[in-house]
């Protein structure tokens, strides 16, 4: 907002301005304030005194000056040598919010958190997976969506992987097939070792990330700016479960792609052909598999040539008459609707 940028508010949380004062103050007697109030005071998000609602976006909720006075005293603890005359504002600090802590109930305890937090922003994304990498002991799960892994994608995380490696934690990774093709991800596993697992399916869920069964992160918003930080038992043991079964489903890396029995027709081919029997359009097939729209046609075009239809009608016949609308169990090599079997003559 105009007038209320950040460098007017050069300041910690050991001591607020008087307007973020104000603010922080009436979102901790009231339990959350419109999102409106915050505007002259970015001081508070940016210190993450104030967060999204993660059941209204439009409020935001405080902090709980418990979680507050654990931040600031680890902070200048690692300070204290360096700058002495800090310690006795975090002291003043401490008391100020001590004096608020009757106000509001905490969520959870200072040390597991709040059992759903809004991370709203790239570094409070990071810091948040940083801090989760740092406490992890033993396993990791993932879920990455889309299709060949983009390098600087592979590299943003290469620091947290190595770091779980030399603790001896387990990973286990999910991608679409068409992460297969991706020179990156064959770097990067070969990188980590059998420190990791990789399998793939035709189509996976939006992103996910699992740590120790206790903490789980999943996007917020469909730019990934934003995103939902988990620590509810409930909530986190149902996201595991999900990524057991479609473990159990997905194609180890190492192993090739089923055939699909069907002549002249490739793993992705049944896969879209399949989408396009359901009614899906285009776009909604690309993304789903994790390939462009461009490259999605393509193969929709191949898939008419090979199956001898002449527009999007008759391809949906020709894919009801070969049996590609739905799961393909045959091994064995089919014909298709236009072509002569390999068997007769």
């Amino acid at each position: 907002m105009a007038g209320h940028g950040a460098d007017e508010h050069p300041h910690g949380a050991d001591r607020l301005c008087e307007a973020g004062d104000r603010v922080y103050s009436r979102a901790v007697r009231r339990g959350r304030v419109p999102r409106q109030d915050a505007e002259p005071v970015p001081c508070l998000l940016e210190l993450a005194l104030l967060h999204p609602d993660p059941d209204d976006m439009d409020w935001l909720v405080p902090t709980s000056p418990q979680e507050v006075m654990t931040r600031l005293l680890r902070g200048m603890y690692d300070e204290v040598s360096a700058s002495g005359r800090r310690v006795g504002s975090a002291v003043a600090a401490v008391e100020w919010y001590a004096g608020l802590g009757h106000r509001v109930r905490p969520a959870a305890s200072a040390a597991e958190g709040p059992a759903i937090r809004v991370l709203d922003g790239l570094a409070r994304i990071q810091a948040a997976m940083d801090e989760a990498t740092q406490a992890c002991t033993a396993e990791v799960l993932t879920v990455q969506p889309g299709g060949i892994r983009r390098e600087a994608e592979l590299s943003e995380g290469l620091h947290r992987a190595l770091a779980l490696r030399g603790r001896g934690v387990r990973m286990r990774d999910l991608y679409t097939h068409v992460a297969r093709h991706g020179q990156g991800l064959l770097n990067y596993l070969e990188l980590m070792g059998d420190a990791v697992q990789a399998r793939t399916l035709d189509e996976v869920i939006d992103r996910l990330i699992l740590f120790d069964r206790t903490v789980a992160f999943i996007p917020a918003n469909s730019d990934r700016t934003m995103a939902l930080e988990l620590r509810h038992p409930a909530i986190v043991e149902y996201l595991v479960t999900v990524f057991e079964r479609l473990w159990r489903l997905a194609i180890p890396l190492t192993a090739p792609l089923p055939d699909t029995g069907i002549e002249g027709i490739s793993h992705r081919e049944q896969s879209i052909a399949a989408l396009l029997a359901e009614g899906h359009q285009d776009a909604v097939i690309a993304e789903r598999l994790g390939i462009s729209v461009r490259t999605c046609r393509a193969h929709i075009a191949r898939l008419s040539e090979t199956l001898g239809a002449a527009s999007r009608t008759q391809l949906g016949v020709r894919i009801a008459q070969a049996g590609l609308d739905g799961p393909q169990r045959s091994t064995t090599p089919l014909s298709v609707p236009g072509q002569e079997s390999p068997s007769v003559r």
